[in-house]
């Protein structure tokens, strides 16, 4: 409601008011005739105080319990050493016309000069096995020429192997040899809730390590569209919206709850914008972890189909009595059932609409690839379909993404 600017001085002229007689009525020579009245005494806070502090320590032991398991990654790699060479841009012609073009004149282009190991980015993840395994985001170590060295909290130097980058999410698995890291607990990202407390920490700028922000969970199922320099834009679905600050150098750190479990891994934020930052949820990564531990490689299930997410726009345009699910439509990109994949051998067909995977409807907050990138290769999924007037339920075993 806009309450008129008049209005606005009015109602705090008048709470000016009525502070002015609360403070004079505890005075000592107050309003009253009653001169020896006995103060009133005013009840103070503690107990709104308290629960301030509870929730101050809830989050110092939050970040106590996790700081451990945190870890800076450097990227490196050899660049060309350039420096300024002489050269002779009239090398090529008769000394006579050298020396009356050239003059005396010094000349000279860069070249390069060998290479040289450098720094040349950075970001965070978190030990997820005793063994040295790490999580982090894909575009923190997609170079197949860099190297990766990795700092633990304690201050440790290792060098880290990159074990498998994800084909579908911004996720990646590397390693570390030891034994007896410290890990961090995972929690379920489908429980959290709009407004509950999200803690970032990460490697901040690539300098500041384990630099922690506070915010809340600020939105759900987020859809956004991001890239880095340099790099191919990438759509990622149902991620967690906070405003905790996620700087530069934070990818791959987690995001976590007041009891110090993991619920995202940190990933991206809006350019220009404040303290709007995404995290994928942890849910998305537990299989990457499993697939990791089990066959050394991230084996992402694929179901094999273009589609569109329904609305009532587009229902009702295409005469489609549902409102909500997965159109199964081709386009420029392709046809809508890829050859010899798991939809085509389960004889799904353009223009099915989706509507469930194993019970779990299809909507904005849950997208048709969402859920069965939480599925593994070899699992049989049930999708309930419509095609036509018809409703049908067709079990389908994923493939492997190749």
């Amino acid at each position: 409601m806009n309450i008129p600017k008049k209005y606005l001085l009015y109602i705090s002229g008048g709470a000016v008011i009525i502070i002015i007689f609360a403070i004079a009525a505890f005075l000592p020579g107050n309003l009253s005739n009653n001169a020896t009245s006995t103060p009133a005494t005013i009840q103070s806070g503690p107990a709104k105080y308290q629960s301030a502090v509870g929730y101050e320590t809830a989050i110092i032991d939050a970040v106590d319990r996790v700081s451990p398991a945190i870890v800076s990654i450097t990227v490196s790699k050899n660049v060309p050493i350039l420096e300024n060479c002489p050269t002779n841009p009239f090398g090529n012609l008769p000394p006579e016309f050298q020396d009356f073009f050239g003059g005396g004149m010094q000349f000279s282009q860069p070249c390069q000069k060998g290479t040289r190991m450098q720094d040349i980015g950075g970001g965070s993840g978190f030990i997820v096995s005793a063994d040295g395994l790490i999580l982090t985001n894909k575009h923190v170590v997609a170079d197949i020429e860099a190297s990766y060295t990795v700092f633990t909290n304690d201050g440790k130097k290792y060098t880290a192997k990159v074990l498998a980058r994800d084909p579908v999410q911004d996720l990646a698995v590397i390693k570390i040899e030891g034994k007896n890291f410290p890990v961090l607990a995972l929690a379920d990202s489908d429980g959290i809730r709009l407004g509950q407390t999200a803690i970032a920490i990460g490697n901040s700028l690539g300098e500041f390590r384990n630099t922690v922000s506070v915010g809340i969970v600020s939105g759900l199922a987020r859809t956004i569209t991001a890239s880095t320099r340099g790099s191919d834009t990438e759509t990622l679905e149902g991620v967690i919206q906070t405003d905790a600050a996620i700087n530069p150098g934070n990818s791959g750190g987690p995001l976590i709850n007041l009891k110090g479990e993991v619920i995202g891994i940190n990933t991206a934020v809006v350019s220009g914008a404040n303290s709007i930052g995404f995290a994928l949820p942890i849910n998305n990564a537990k299989r990457d972890i499993n697939s990791v531990k089990k066959t050394g490689k991230i084996a992402a299930p694929f179901l094999g189909v273009r589609y569109i997410l329904l609305n009532e726009e587009i229902a009702k345009r295409d005469g489609i009595k549902v409102n909500e699910g997965a159109l199964v439509r081709g386009g420029e990109d392709g046809p809508a059932v890829a050859a010899g994949s798991a939809a085509a051998n389960a004889g799904i067909q353009a223009e099915d609409v989706i509507t469930a995977i194993n019970g779990v409807e299809i909507d904005k907050d849950h997208s048709l690839i969402s859920l069965i990138q939480r599925a593994s290769v070899g699992d049989t999924v049930t999708l309930k379909i419509l095609r036509g007037e018809k409703e049908m339920e067709i079990p389908v075993t994923l493939t492997e993404r190749k």
